[in-house]
């Protein structure tokens, strides 16, 4: 019995691992595709929100499922709701990527270069966050989460700055109002996806000491 269960939450391990990967090259090719005007893999992000979603039911019902038939304690069990959390979060970062591409069509103008630079600049912060939680989980290991309040507070600071910047660019010239309101809405995006990343550092950290955090 016990082998079986450990072979269930290695299968279903693997398949949060591909969610996972799924997730981060939908909100990696959405920023490309906002800092490059590339419509077409704009497209395709927004057709991967499919896939994503089955990731989402049928890692979330294979947990389940085994959960019901193997009754797991301690450690097998923290993993298992672990991966219930987790999938949530990954769902979520997918899911804004999806909501990043859909703005590119919407940003065919010009908009000020500063901005993007500053988007860019918050995306390299926050993939970063995103990998080491999922290596922290692949890994069982908290290492790589230790210092996540502080890459937080980080992103939120880059958050504020477009968002000052953005407001500073609608006054200056009324035409700026839409774009800079998207650019606003997207620091927002990534923001939000830095809060998942230290989501899924939180449940790592419980999952692998029984003990549970806040990274506030």
């Amino acid at each position: 019995m016990a082998k079986e269960l450990r072979k269930e939450i290695v299968e279903l391990k693997t398949k949060v691992l591909d969610m996972a990967n799924l997730a981060l090259k939908m909100l990696e090719d959405s920023v490309e595709a906002l800092n490059n005007n590339d419509l077409e893999l704009a497209k395709i992000v927004e057709e991967r929100k499919y896939e994503l979603r089955r990731y989402d039911e049928e890692i979330e019902a294979e947990t389940l499922r085994t959960i019901g038939l193997f009754q797991p304690m301690a450690i097998d069990l923290r993993r298992l709701g672990t991966i219930l959390k987790i999938i949530t979060y990954l769902y979520r970062i997918g899911r804004y990527g999806k909501d990043i591409a859909v703005v590119v069509k919407e940003l065919q103008t010009k908009y000020p270069i500063s901005e993007m630079l500053g988007i860019r600049h918050m995306w390299e912060h926050v993939k970063p966050m995103i990998v080491d939680a999922i290596d922290s989980f692949d890994e069982s290991k908290i290492e790589k989460i230790k210092d996540f309040e502080e890459r937080d507070d980080e992103i939120d600071q880059m958050r504020w700055s477009i968002f000052r910047e953005s407001i500073s660019y609608m006054i200056e010239d009324p035409r700026n109002i839409n774009i800079s309101a998207h650019i606003i809405m997207i620091a927002r995006y990534l923001e939000r996806c830095g809060d998942h990343a230290c989501k899924i550092a939180e449940k790592v950290h419980y999952m692998v000491t029984g003990d549970h955090i806040e990274i506030s």
